[in-house]
């Protein structure tokens, strides 16, 4: 018999993961439980379809986004196909038309003869064979039940996330690294400091902060634990100063004071290039969230690797559970891809489908998988999503800041200039021996 796999979920991965598999002579059962049954985001027919915008982001090398796509393109990327074909002004950005998008990749889909779309929902991951999961992050409640029994604690359904902020952009004149009561290492957390006024402008700044409104599936009660910044502030003045920014057990080293409120930062790679900003889980607007949190002594000309936000999303712990390759540790057989892996963003879920669909395909026919370079903006995201800190793993976009570093102090745009031309002569180089069986 001739080699086949089986996709979970017509999404951009799934979708990318199918054509990347057939493309290379596998033969694919790709199920998307879609017209049957929408989840509560979805409302066109077709397949891989964008829910919130037509911008995939950035096109300019400046950003990591950028280079992760043109990373896409150059290794064959059906994702990066669709979009060029159906792409609209936006300036700097990359734009579609979504019904387009969906078009056209639907139409890729189910033209291809070794794809054979599967509509209806499906609860159970298949007992044998080689199987990729893509269902989302609005995976439906069967499917998750059943993942749930595969991943133990580590399935998620609900994201606060803290924003992140690159370490060159600190201001290290105010910020110091301390940990409270001298306990632990001296740099395991920086400190902003903030004096009395300090604090009260910026609590009446998160209260009058512009908030994302949820939508009604989205509408749950948070735990205290990951309770909004600014819903935490609402509950008094002081509030905060008894929850996520308290400064017992700190001292300024430049008044050898305690401060009168604390911010702290606690490095988000091994490396220390990103710092989150702790117990910082927010629904202010972007915009907004720039503006106040810069407002924050220290991080005045902060740069923002990713934003807060808090929204349902399905996703497993990744560096507890999935191997390089995305293959769950527990059963190999089994690959996760798009944001159920972690990643963020649709570019991002692409670029796990491409990873998924070339791996499902390579053990499919007894080939050992492939990592990219991790030089690459999509070996730099493979490696940080199975290799963060288990603790406290949070989706992540792809971002300058998880890339290995150059040697010698470089400004930064020269920096990112320079981390670009690595990646794409590595993707280059990486793409003969990944397309090589590409028929």
């Amino acid at each position: 018999m001739s080699p086949s796999i089986t996709i979970i979920g017509a999404g951009l991965a799934g979708c990318e993961a199918a054509w990347q598999a057939a493309s290379r002579g596998v033969a694919v059962k790709l199920h998307e439980m879609k017209p049957q049954r929408f989840s509560p985001a979805h409302k066109l027919p077709g397949l891989a379809e964008l829910v919130c915008s037509n911008s995939l982001r950035g096109d300019s090398l400046e950003n990591a986004v950028g280079l992760l796509k043109e990373e896409l393109r150059r290794l064959g990327s059906l994702f990066m196909e669709a979009a060029e074909a159906t792409r609209v002004p936006a300036g700097g950005a990359l734009a579609v038309d979504r019904e387009q998008f969906s078009a056209y990749v639907t139409a890729k889909i189910t033209a291809h003869p070794l794809i054979e779309l599967v509509t209806g929902e499906i609860s159970a991951i298949p007992d044998d064979g080689i199987v990729v999961v893509a269902s989302g992050p609005l995976t439906s409640e069967p499917l998750a039940a059943t993942l749930k029994g595969l991943t133990g604690d580590y399935l998620y359904f609900y994201d606060a996330i803290a924003p992140i902020v690159t370490a060159e952009s600190l201001d290290m004149s105010v910020i110091f690294a301390a940990s409270r009561y001298g306990k632990g290492d001296g740099d395991d957390y920086l400190n902003c400091p903030l004096n009395r006024e300090e604090y009260e402008t910026f609590v009446q700044q998160l209260l009058d902060g512009d908030k994302v409104a949820a939508r009604d599936f989205e509408k749950v009660v948070h735990f205290e634990g990951c309770m909004p910044i600014e819903e935490l502030a609402a509950r008094g003045v002081e509030t905060l100063r008894f929850g996520p920014m308290p400064p017992v057990g700190l001292a300024d080293p430049r008044t050898g004071q305690e401060p009168h409120a604390v911010i702290q930062l606690r490095k988000e790679t091994r490396e220390g290039a990103l710092y989150n900003l702790v117990g910082f889980q927010t629904k202010l607007t972007w915009p907004e969230q720039k503006r106040i949190f810069r407002m924050i002594p220290g991080l005045h000309n902060a740069d923002f690797a990713r934003l807060g936000s808090m929204h349902r999303n399905t996703f497993v712990n990744a560096p507890a559970l999935l191997q390089p390759t995305f293959q769950l540790k527990s059963q190999p057989r089994i690959i996760f891809a798009g944001q159920i892996t972690g990643v963020e963003g649709y570019v991002e879920s692409a670029g796990s489908g491409y990873l998924a669909g070339i791996n499902a395909a390579r053990l499919a026919t007894g080939a050992e998988p492939l990592l990219p370079p991790e030089n690459t903006a999509l070996g730099a995201l493979v490696r940080h999503i199975t290799n963060a800190e288990v603790k406290h793993f949070q989706p992540m976009n792809v971002n300058y800041g998880l890339f290995p570093e150059l040697p010698g102090r470089i400004k930064k745009k020269e920096r990112r200039g320079m981390l670009a031309a690595r990646a794409l002569a590595e993707i280059d180089q990486w793409n003969g021996e990944v397309n090589c069986d590409r028929e």
